[in-house]
């Protein structure tokens, strides 16, 4: 799936894949492949500009891992990121009730139970 389909769901994407624990850039790519069953496969061209635009917003905390001789730069949630990882799965509720209600066509659907 291309990025632009994404635009306005890729921080939130990225802060779900951060919630478990820290990753790295790379690892943070592979959770979403993953996850998605290879729909977001994204490019590092998307990723680690979102990571950093994600760091500048103080939501994620990055720091230098120095493992196998090699240094990576890794990613955890903030206490800021928790909150809004909250919030985005909110309005992720709202609005794909509403887009399911209009697409089949029914503002009753999903049927209340």
């Amino acid at each position: 799936m291309r990025a632009e389909v994404l635009k306005g769901h890729l921080d939130g994407l990225m802060l779900a894949a951060l919630e478990d624990g820290p990753l790295h850039g790379y690892a943070v790519m592979e959770a979403l492949r993953t996850n998605s069953n290879g729909t977001f496969d994204l490019p590092t061209g998307t990723i680690y500009p979102a990571l950093h635009r994600l760091e500048r917003a103080g939501l994620v905390a990055g720091s230098w891992s120095h493992k196998e001789s090699r240094r990576k730069r890794v990613y955890k949630l903030t206490a800021a990121g928790r909150r809004e990882l909250a919030t985005q799965r909110a309005n992720w509720q709202e609005f794909s009730t509403a887009m399911s209600a209009v697409l089949h066509g029914d503002p009753s659907w999903p049927t209340p139970a």
